[in-house]
C-alpha cells in the first residue's frame, strides 16, 4: 500500500506521541515561568508558618486560595511576582511580610493548534508536552505540496518559525520545543485565496488567507485592534453556493473561544467569503482568552 508523505508525517506524529513520556520536575526552577491554572504551589511566609500553605492549587480563573487573605490573582505572573501579590494582601493583617512561592507542580497546558492541521483546536496536554505532541493532538498535518510547511509558535506576540522539513522528515528534534501554556502553534497551508472582511476592523477589505484558516484568523489578519470595539458575538459570514445563492450565518466567536467553547467549530473559510463584523456596545472586553487569542494570531 502507498501511503503519501503527509500520510506518513501525520503516523510519525501519533506515533511519537504515544511514545513520548517525561516526568513531570518537582520544582519549575526557571525565573521567566509563569503561572497558569492546574499548576501547585508552595506558599511559605516567613515567620508565619500557620499562614505558609504548602500545595495550593491554582484555580480555572487563576486564583489561589490563601487561609487568611481568601483568593490572590496569580495567573501570568511569575513566582517572584506572586510573592509580592501575596504580602500585599498580607499588609492588612502582618508587618512587612514576606513571602516566597515555589512551583511544586505543574499543571496541564493548553495549546491552540490551527491552520492545516486535520483538527485545528484548542487542547490540553501535559506539561512536558512538545510541538509533535501537539500536532499529534490535532490530528497531525493536513495535505502538502512538496516540501513540508514551517509552523508559527507564537507566545505573548513573539513568534517562531519552525522547519516541519527538518523537524519530521529529517529528525532534527532540537526544533521540537517544549510548549507553554496559551501557546499557538500555526502550521501554514501551500495554497492562498482572498476574503472580504467589513465593519469593526482596522484594515477593511481584502484579506489574504491559507487553506484551513478560520473565522478568528481572518478578523485578526485585518485588526481587530483596542478601538474598533468590534461584537465579536455577532459575526455575519456571506458565502456564495455553487448555484450562485448567497447564504448568511452569524457566528458567536466568544462561545467558540471561550472557556467551554470548542474551537473546532469556528468556521474554516473559503474563496470569495464576506465577513462583516459589527461595532460593540458598551466598553470592550480586555479580558476574554479570546481577545489573548485575537492580539497571538495578529502576530502570525
Amino acid at each position: 500500500m502507498r501511503f503519501t508523505f503527509h500520510q506518513t508525517a501525520s503516523a510519525v506524529l501519533i506515533a511519537s506521541s504515544l511514545c513520548f513520556f517525561a516526568a513531570v520536575p518537582a520544582r519549575a526552577t526557571s525565573t521567566a515561568y509563569r503561572i497558569h491554572p492546574g499548576d501547585v504551589l508552595d506558599v511559605t511566609v516567613y515567620g508565619e508558618p500557620t499562614l505558609s500553605a504548602p500545595q495550593l492549587k491554582v484555580l480555572p480563573g487563576g486564583t489561589i486560595v490563601e487561609p487568611l487573605v481568601g483568593s490572590v490573582a496569580v495567573g501570568g505572573l511569575t513566582t517572584s511576582q506572586a510573592g509580592l501579590a501575596l504580602g500585599r494582601a498580607l499588609t492588612h493583617y502582618l508587618r512587612h511580610p514576606k513571602v516566597t512561592v515555589a512551583v511544586a507542580q505543574v499543571g496541564p497546558v493548553d495549546v491552540y493548534v490551527l491552520g492545516n492541521v486535520k483538527l485545528p483546536g484548542k487542547y490540553t496536554l501535559e506539561p512536558e508536552s512538545r510541538i509533535m505532541d501537539a500536532l499529534a493532538a490535532a490530528g497531525g498535518l493536513g495535505p502538502t505540496d512538496g516540501d513540508l510547511p514551517d509552523a508559527r509558535v507564537s507566545l505573548d506576540g513573539n513568534v517562531t518559525n519552525v522547519s516541519l522539513e527538518k523537524l519530521l522528515h529529517q529528525g532534527d528534534l532540537t526544533l521540537n520545543a517544549r510548549v507553554q501554556n496559551d501557546m499557538a502553534v500555526y502550521v501554514v497551508s501551500p495554497n492562498t485565496f482572498n476574503v472580504q472582511v467589513f465593519g469593526a476592523v482596522d484594515k477593511p477589505g481584502d484579506v489574504t488567507m491559507h487553506e484551513g484558516d478560520r473565522l478568528l484568523q481572518a478578523i485578526a489578519r485585518a485588526g481587530e485592534g483596542a478601538n474598533t470595539n468590534a461584537d465579536l458575538n455577532r459575526v455575519v459570514l456571506r458565502r456564495a453556493g455553487p448555484d450562485g445563492k448567497v447564504s448568511s450565518e452569524t457566528v458567536n466567536l466568544y462561545s467558540i473561544y471561550g472557556k467551554n467553547g470548542d474551537p473546532s467549530k469556528d468556521v474554516a473559510l473559503a474563496k470569495g467569503d464576506t465577513i462583516y463584523v459589527p461595532q460593540g456596545v458598551g466598553r470592550r472586553d480586555t479580558v476574554s482568552p479570546l481577545t489573548g487569542l485575537l492580539y497571538t494570531l495578529l502576530h502570525f
